[in-house]
């Protein structure tokens, strides 16, 4: 087992100007699931190379445990990897393919038979040992292909994109055994997806890339309530957050008809950078309705925010509602759960505020969080 260190690690592709990854840094601890996410083209699967040694490093180092593995080859780098494709022999069984790296090893029959007969237990692959690929699900595959690193006894594993082949009923299932598979070995795990879900679901750690530049990395948790930047803040969260830009007033922010408070050093940081509105973050789920009675009025009319319903996705327990507002003459799209029993009608109105103390509060100039 080791730990895993990005220092400062760069990658210019010959021939680009820009960094594909840009002086990344990042300490990842013995044993841990780090997760690293982000849209296409954001440097991940990079940076996923960059530590097999799959892609150079032009500058900065990446270090497994105490060594500096920034310009070994990745037969020295003791890491093993779960590719998209599986990359499975087709000629070979299941426990061929899954014993082949040792072989080439020189490591003697019957060790190999012991270490993929344990390895096919944990993965439930037993009774498969004697098929070839071609005879197994996409599931089944990616689980030899799981074997086949197990077997290796790495210090690190090394994921891109694993799950992308598979339909989303197997896609759940399949991350749950890796995310279960990788605690019970306690192997340090670095692993490459685009879907947010996924990310937020299986990580200890959640690093979120774009541009080749590090957002954020925090757990799963922090980085839905407290995202670092608009960026995040968009990204992070399914449906994301909604994002809305909004005038500073007096004791808060004009939103609607309804002045909805927020942190007061967060106006005054905004009001440092000269900034006359903030933008406002809030999750659909933290959304109030409100409607009916004198309570509910301002000398504007209806207090709030009012949302014309265009779509509404019913799940069950609950239901969200797509719609849109006129938020200081612009068309805002803006998504609000409310209750699967008490659905509202597409084409009605919602009159809605942010729930007090759930909002997000953005700077408009430069997308850094300022609240606390």
């Amino acid at each position: 087992m080791a730990t895993v260190t990005y220092d400062s690690a760069s990658r210019i592709y010959p021939g680009g100007t820009k960094a594909a990854v840009d002086k990344l840094n990042i300490d990842i601890a013995d044993g841990e699931f780090l997760v690293l996410v982000g849209p296409s083209g954001c440097g991940k699967s990079t940076s996923l190379r960059m530590l097999a040694g799959l892609e150079d490093v032009d500058g900065g180092a990446i270090r497994i445990g105490d060594r500096d593995v920034t310009h070994l080859p990745p037969k020295d780098r003791d890491i093993a990897m779960v590719f998209q494709n599986y990359a499975l022999y087709p000629h070979m069984t299941v426990a061929d393919n899954m014993g082949f790296a040792l072989k080439i090893a020189g490591v003697n029959k019957a060790d190999i038979r012991k270490k993929v007969e344990d390895a096919a237990k944990i993965l439930d692959l037993t009774e498969y040992l004697d098929r070839k690929p071609k005879a197994l699900s996409g599931g089944q595959r990616q689980r030899v292909a799981m074997g086949r690193a197990i077997v290796r006894e790495p210090q690190v594993f090394l994921m891109d994109e694993p799950l992308s082949n598979l339909d989303a009923k197997l896609r759940v299932q399949t991350r749950t055994q890796i995310a279960s598979l990788q605690r019970r070995l306690g192997i340090t795990t670095v692993y490459v997806t685009h879907d947010q879900v996924e990310a937020m679901t299986m990580g200890d750690r959640v690093a979120v890339l774009k541009d080749g530049l590090l957002q954020q990395v925090d757990s799963p948790r922090n980085m839905y309530d407290k995202p670092k930047n608009l960026f995040v803040a968009g990204f992070i969260g399914s449906p994301a957050m909604n994002l809305v830009e909004v005038p500073i007033t007096d004791g808060g922010v004009k939103f609607g008809n309804s002045v909805v408070q927020v942190e007061r050093e967060a106006l005054t940081a905004a009001g440092n950078k000269g900034d006359k509105t903030v933008t406002v973050g809030c999750r659909p789920e933290h959304f109030d309705i409100v409607g009916g009675g004198d309570k509910s009025l301002s000398k504007d009319g209806p207090a709030g925010l009012a949302v014309t319903v265009n779509v509404v996705e019913e799940l069950g327990a609950d239901a969200y509602v797509f719609g849109s507002a006129d938020l200081g003459g612009s068309h805002e799209d803006l998504v609000i759960r409310v209750n699967g029993r008490d659905v509202p009608e597409k084409g009605s109105v919602l009159h809605v505020v942010p729930r007090a103390g759930e909002t997000h509060v953005f700077s408009t100039s430069t997308g850094e969080r300022l609240s606390d």
